[in-house]
């Protein structure tokens, strides 16, 4: 009986890349790192050691994507993303990166790509976002911030903060094990979260007020 042909690629010996995944030019893959079926991850992007790039991901040209990164299946990465190490970009999650969208100018003209007005995405490290949200042009998110399944994400999120909803709005805060920090205390002017898995985590101040004043229940538009 014939061997069944391998459909996987190597383009070092410490990088897996699937055959039907499309690499452009001026790409560098970190050691250790995987790209799986029908990718495509466009020129003078850098990818970091030991990721995960699933199923059919986009990753627009020049995005810059740290060491540990996992970016789920059917993922659309638009220029330009900034991604620090260990962040989780979950299934269908869409970064967007024109605020104005349009495909033609106001004289019926098509438009080039010197008519875009791109913003540049940063996800800080260790951050989480959940599958199928939606991040806006500009936004900034804080490390190991965690935005919950569906998000619409319009503005910048706080380290460890906890977002969910259209639009996200803070919900509480997380540790770095991604568990919802219950227990708060102020040390050197400092709040702090304690994890029950023993972890002390350094919160935003004036959210976490925000959260705790008068209405302990209400919710905060992100700012």
């Amino acid at each position: 009986m014939a061997q069944k042909k391998s459909k996987i690629r190597k383009s070092s010996p410490k990088v897996l890349i699937h055959k039907t995944a499309i690499i452009e030019d001026g790409v560098v893959i970190g050691e250790g790192s995987k790209i799986w079926h029908f990718s495509q991850v466009r020129k003078n992007t850098k990818i970091g050691k030991n990721c995960v790039i699933g199923k059919s991901v986009f990753i627009d040209f020049d995005s810059e994507i740290g060491d540990n990164v996992k970016i789920q299946n059917h993922a659309l990465v638009y220029h330009k993303a900034i991604i620090s190490d260990g962040v989780f970009i979950g299934p269908n999650v869409c970064f967007t990166n024109d605020k104005i969208p349009r495909a033609i100018n106001p004289d019926g003209s098509i438009k080039s790509a010197n008519d875009w007005h791109v913003s540049v995405i940063n996800i800080g490290q260790g951050a989480s976002i959940g599958g199928h949200s939606v991040i806006l042009p500009g936004v900034s998110i804080g490390e190991f911030a965690l935005a919950g399944s569906g998000s619409v994400i319009t503005k910048d999120i706080p380290s460890f903060a906890l977002v969910y909803g259209n639009p996200a709005r803070i919900h509480g805060f997380v540790c770095r094990c991604g568990k919802k920090i219950k227990e708060f205390h102020e040390s050197d002017e400092v709040i702090v979260g304690k994890c029950e898995c023993g972890l002390n985590i350094p919160v935003d101040r004036e959210t976490y007020k925000n959260l705790q004043g008068g209405e302990p229940k209400r919710r905060i538009w992100l700012r």
